[in-house]
């Protein structure tokens, strides 16, 4: 196993698009056999109400957050992982979130990424407000 440091650790909040292949460059290694990236997209749809756009808003302090979620993943499985969580409007297809693994072997590079994804979503406080088609709008994770 070659984890990076914590301060090798790629973790941004941006309000940029976000570069998707920058979340695979920052964990990519020669000791890698598998690199897991994962792309979260605004879509259409949100328990079948119809979803024009996205706004996202995050806490000052969700940069340093997001950076323990990486730092945290990657002393636990061991690899080195990466993410990226893009704030302010977004339309149909944008990219919101990416985040990457990289490991010797597929499993525990798929297993990594998808831990980091869950901890992102379940601990940086980042808020969605979701507009409809019909014109209304609400916040989501509030």
């Amino acid at each position: 196993m070659h984890s990076r440091t914590a301060q090798d650790l790629l973790a941004i909040i941006t309000s940029d698009e976000i570069d998707v292949r920058a979340v695979q460059k920052a964990v990519g290694a020669p000791h890698s056999g598998a690199v897991v990236v994962f792309h979260g997209v605004v879509r259409n749809h949100d328990e079948g109400q119809d979803i024009q756009s996205l706004d996202y808003r995050a806490h000052p302090d969700a940069e340093r957050i997001l950076a323990e979620c990486c730092r945290s993943v990657s002393e636990e499985t061991g690899l080195t992982v990466a993410a990226i969580h893009r704030i302010g409007h977004l339309e149909i297809g944008d990219v919101a979130l990416a985040a990457a693994a990289s490991a010797a072997h597929r499993r525990e590079a798929f297993d990594a990424c998808e831990l980091l994804v869950e901890r992102i979503k379940s601990t940086v406080p980042i808020w969605k407000r979701q507009y409809f088609t019909d014109g209304r709008s609400e916040w989501v994770g509030l």
